[in-house]
């Protein structure tokens, strides 16, 4: 494992402990010797946590869509910054970049990069380690719903227990280091919708 892609929000959110997580985390995967892939920006848990990288003597590269460079959200003091089109570039470059995904808290953005990256490897498009580092149950109601898609037979539970979630950065990097991805089918019922009865 070389780089690791972190997701979070371009705002603060309410709480002080949300930058401390991405404080101590851009500062964790400086001394683990491991680039910081993230969104580029220069505001929100996204510039603390690129910030703090930096400051522990990390590597930190950006990847930010056109649009938000015209925003002035970049941030140009990060180790390298590429500006792609669009979002869909984005998180394909972000992919293409990292070997392992963790989510911090954020919104809309946070949630739908996160959840394409475990959608392509539920589909076999990728068998990188996602994991949801969490700040004071942020995630819990999140992590519920997906429990409750495998009581309801939308997804599979043993792709449930492929997700690490929880709050702990020791246990979130010794579980990174020894991932094994599952290797269970999408498909919960192999009956195709022509068989079914």
């Amino acid at each position: 494992m070389q780089a690791v892609c972190v997701y979070c929000g371009s705002n603060a959110g309410s709480k002080p402990a949300y930058a401390e997580r991405a404080i101590a985390l851009g500062t964790r995967l400086a001394q683990e010797k491991l680039t910081l892939v993230y969104g580029g920006g220069n505001v929100g848990l996204m510039g603390t946590l690129a910030d703090a990288a930096l400051e522990a003597g990390g590597e930190v590269i950006g990847v930010i869509p056109e649009q938000l460079v015209g925003w002035e959200v970049a941030h140009h003091d990060i180790t390298r910054l590429e500006v792609v089109a669009n979002m869909h570039e984005r998180k394909a470059r972000m992919f293409d970049l990292s070997d392992a995904f963790i989510a911090l808290p954020g919104g809309f953005g946070t949630l739908d990069e996160m959840f394409e990256m475990l959608t392509w490897r539920q589909l076999g498009l990728g068998d990188k380690p996602c994991a949801f580092l969490d700040v004071d149950g942020f995630y819990a109601p999140l992590i519920a719903m997906m429990d409750r898609m495998v009581e309801e037979r939308f997804l599979h539970a043993d792709q449930r227990r492929d997700l690490w979630h929880g709050d702990d950065i020791d246990d979130l990097f010794a579980w990174m280091r020894a991932y094994q991805p599952a290797r269970s089918s999408k498909w919960l019922d192999q009956k195709r919708r022509g068989d079914l009865r």
